[in-house]
């Protein structure tokens, strides 16, 4: 785990006096607009993950129809689809923390585009899930990659605002997907939902190999190093030449040690005490919004009668509160991150005057990054279980169909706002390794929101949806002792761990 208490600013001056000392290297060349294109290019590769899914749920009944089988066994496409978003960045994640991040996404879109193409052409439901599973592996990944350009190419100070925008266009398929695969599915077919996404897929790979350059710190240190091989060097070299950003060459930093593909890195990162009870909080939160989310397509035909084009337009709400939500929450966390680290520093520079033994000791390692970062999680958890119960309840008594609707735009705000927050969190904890970071809590997210989806339409058949929904808002209260740990025992915990390695290194040298 990284241990580092805060990167290098993004900018420094350059030496100007023969005898001055060297300058500080910039912790990333890339200047504003060049952060802007990347984080435009790896957000828009994450929208493919969620336009798979999302675009895919008003054609459910369709589909179901067509191929013969129970809306029940059409729901398993949902849950396998999730399973194997799950696991996939488990691979992808780590290979992009060494071979680079440009390599990775070629190959995840290139799986992506051929299944996409299957798809299109699936004459059974067997074929229907199996490249279901594969369309997964290929787009899911595109999350946790992205994850690791941001952490490769921003500081804390800005992460925040950043990891926001990167999320909301994640997110943008949550408001627009269903539309369109509500449109396409009543009037083209629910297979022009596919070939959409092969084309769709086809002209941004060509966009990203010519836009996106290799990050990857361990290759290109801060983006000052080009590699000889035209496959990272390209379009680092553009970059390079075009930065506004200043820097001594001869202080440029070393490209990062090498590393070996680390599989079980995220599984490890899963079950650490550093992240475990975060992560575990965030899985609940986002499965049950994902309960939601696959009931919503099936409720309001059977409750209001809504054709496909008109079940599309309901999770718009939904969408929009999403992207929203994060925009603000970004901004939020970075003022939160300013205000608290200058106050934080004013006090280490008070207490290096003061006589308090306790106080005089105080170094960056200190700084409440549990603060900084988490302290607005319990808000939004309580919203989002509102939210929640006011969705099943309004919904099963079938009142005006804008209230679910509303309710459904809270609960899509309060769960990526929180998802925004932690995963902020998690890279600042873990940023040589936040691809491994972010596959990690992709892996519980959608391993407990697979097993959320293949029950959550029995159970409404059980108990009815306003039920259903209390008794997730019931589990999600009883989750939030995840945060309290964190917030309470995650710091200390970081302290020992920077100990123990220094005392591992100090017996070694």
């Amino acid at each position: 785990m990284s241990t580092k208490s805060e990167e290098r600013p993004s900018t420094a001056p350059v030496a100007t006096e023969p005898t001055a000392a060297a300058p500080e290297p910039p912790y990333s060349i890339f200047d504003k607009k060049q952060k802007w294109l990347i984080i435009v290019i790896v957000s828009t590769a994450a929208t493919f993950s969620g336009f798979a899914s999302n675009i895919y749920f008003p054609a459910l009944p369709t589909i179901a129809t067509d191929f013969g089988v129970s809306l029940e066994l059409i729901d398993l496409t949902v849950t396998s689809y999730l399973i194997f978003q799950g696991l996939a960045p488990s691979l992808w994640g780590p290979v992009s923390d060494v071979k680079g991040r440009r390599v990775a996404y070629a190959f995840t879109f290139i799986i992506f585009l051929g299944a996409c193409a299957g798809l299109a052409e699936a004459k059974n439901y067997a074929t229907l899930i199996v490249l279901r599973c594969l369309q997964s592996t290929g787009s899911a990944s595109t999350i946790a990659i992205g994850s690791g350009v941001i952490g490769d190419i921003t500081t804390r100070a800005e992460r925040g605002g950043f990891m926001g925008i990167f999320q909301a266009g994640l997110l943008v398929p949550v408001a627009v997907g269903p539309v369109i695969g509500g449109a396409l599915a009543g009037t083209l077919g629910w297979r022009a939902i596919f070939w959409l996404l092969v084309i769709y897929s086809g002209v941004f790979l060509i966009a990203l190999v010519i836009l996106l350059p290799e990050t990857l710190r361990s290759i290109v240190s801060n983006g000052s190093r080009v590699p000889s091989n035209w496959i990272a060097g390209y379009p680092l070299n553009v970059y390079n030449r075009t930065t506004t950003v200043e820097w001594d060459p001869e202080t440029t930093p070393p490209p990062g040690a090498k590393k070996r593909i680390d599989l079980v890195g995220p599984f490890r990162i899963l079950i650490s005490k550093h992240a475990a009870p975060i992560i575990f909080f965030l899985a609940i939160y986002y499965a049950v919004w994902q309960m939601s989310i696959t009931a919503m397509s099936s409720l309001f035909k059977n409750n209001y009668g809504l054709s496909e084009i008109q079940i599309g337009l309901t999770f718009i709400a939904n969408g929009v509160g999403s992207m929203v939500g994060t925009l603000i929450t970004g901004k939020i966390l970075d003022l939160d991150y300013r205000k608290i680290k200058a106050n934080f520093e004013a006090q280490c520079a008070e207490s290096r005057n003061s006589g308090t033994p306790e106080t005089q000791n105080m170094t960056q390692e200190d700084f409440p990054l549990e603060k900084a970062r988490l302290r607005l999680v319990p808000i939004f958890s309580v919203l989002q279980c509102l939210s929640l119960i006011l969705f099943g309840w309004t919904i099963q008594y079938k009142v005006h169909i804008a209230v679910p609707i509303i309710s459904t735009f809270i609960t899509g705000w309060t769960v990526v706002s929180m998802q925004s927050v932690i995963m902020t969190y998690l890279v600042d904890i873990y940023h040589e390794r936040s691809a491994a970071a972010s596959a990690s809590i992709n892996l519980a997210r959608c391993l407990f929101a697979a097993g959320g989806t293949s029950f959550v339409m029995p159970l409404i058949d059980a108990v009815g949806a306003g039920a259903t929904f209390t008794i997730c808002a019931a589990v999600q209260i009883v989750a939030l002792g995840g945060p309290i740990l964190q917030w309470k025992f995650a710091a200390g915990w970081r302290k020992k761990e920077d100990q123990r390695r220094a005392q591992l290194e100090d017996s070694k040298a």
